[in-house]
């Protein structure tokens, strides 16, 4: 297995766990999954060279972001 698809599937199973935990109400532990997750798939698109995973990623970590800081 590549490094790529390790870190694509850490980033998948850890983006499920925050969905989860956002189901479950967990706060703000289901937003510290969600930025792990977002920086992670960053880092996927950065390794197949993807600038359209890694925008996609950006605008996801500041939406997030600026949700957490504003609650």
């Amino acid at each position: 297995m590549q490094r790529v698809d390790i870190v694509k599937w850490v980033a998948t199973v850890v983006q499920l766990v925050g969905y989860a935990l956002t189901g479950l109400n967990v706060v703000p532990w289901n937003v510290f999954a969600f930025i792990i997750g977002i920086i992670l798939w960053f880092l996927v698109g950065v390794m197949w060279k993807d600038r359209a995973i890694m925008v996609v990623h950006v605008g996801a970590f500041i939406a997030i972001s600026a949700g957490y800081l504003n609650s």
